[in-house]
């Protein structure tokens, strides 16, 4: 892999750490999507998966205090009934099919956090966050990306802002570690299919991201945060979506 590639994976995922720990998420927006670019979008979106379980379990210790394990027990335990099928979903399409899934999922769930929220009726009860758990465990198998769904359940059931960014961390760690492990477990994906140096330098950039990340939280707004974090992210989807769709028209 060129030095030019590892500098845009560095660059992308110490910058999707930083900005998850300031706004809840981040990593999988901004890195999934890039990843899925540079990389392809079976090992993008599994080293996104890795490196998302290891910043989710890293913010759910810093943020214990502030975590309603209540709100996370029914959607933690739905991310399964999504991650299997978007498992084998993967073996069975093309690279180029995947970027275009990945374009297209990450664009839809942003328009939907971004424009439909206020559209979105007030919801309560067991089954809308279980339905929630499932489409989050399905698009985080596929394009790395479990925030978006979970968000909109978020502001639809009107989780309190003092507990939102704390309580969706063990939601990701639990969806990052299915993912991948499913996905390792059915021959989806190849945790060894990625370079040692790739690891290594994605691994330095999420802790570099997090302990900056740790530094500016209390003095970065967090609505300017969130703002740049899903600017990056449908940058990044759209840019999945044409890779994929002008490799379709050209194979």
């Amino acid at each position: 892999m060129s030095a030019a590639i590892i500098a845009g994976v560095v660059l992308a995922v110490f910058s999707g750490a930083a900005l998850q720990r300031v706004t809840g998420m981040g990593l999988g927006l901004i890195a999934a999507p890039a990843l899925s670019v540079l990389m392809g979008p079976v090992q993008g979106v599994m080293l996104v998966n890795v490196l998302a379980t290891i910043n989710a379990t890293s913010n759910t210790i810093a943020m214990r205090a502030n975590v309603d394990w209540r709100r996370v027990a029914p959607i933690a335990a739905c991310l399964i009934l999504g991650a299997v099928p978007g498992a084998f979903l993967i073996r069975a399409v093309s690279p180029d099919v995947l970027l275009v899934v990945v374009g297209v999922l990450l664009l839809a769930a942003l328009s939907v956090v971004t424009l439909g929220k206020r559209y979105v009726p007030p919801i309560e009860g067991t089954w809308p966050a279980a339905f929630a758990g499932a489409v989050g465990g399905f698009m985080n198998t596929l394009a790395g990306v479990a925030g978006p769904a979970i968000t909109v359940y978020a502001q639809a059931a009107r989780w309190p802002k003092s507990i939102y960014a704390a309580t969706l961390q063990p939601i990701f760690l639990v969806s990052g570690a299915l993912s991948f492990g499913i996905k390792e477990a059915t021959g989806a994906a190849d945790l060894a299919a990625v370079a040692s140096a790739t690891w290594g330098a994605a691994s330095a950039a999420m802790v570099a991201g997090i302990v900056a990340g740790a530094r500016v939280a209390t003095k970065v707004p967090v609505a300017a945060a969130y703002r740049v974090a899903l600017g990056l992210a449908a940058f990044g989807g759209l840019t999945a979506l044409v890779r994929g769709i002008t490799g379709l028209l050209t194979a």
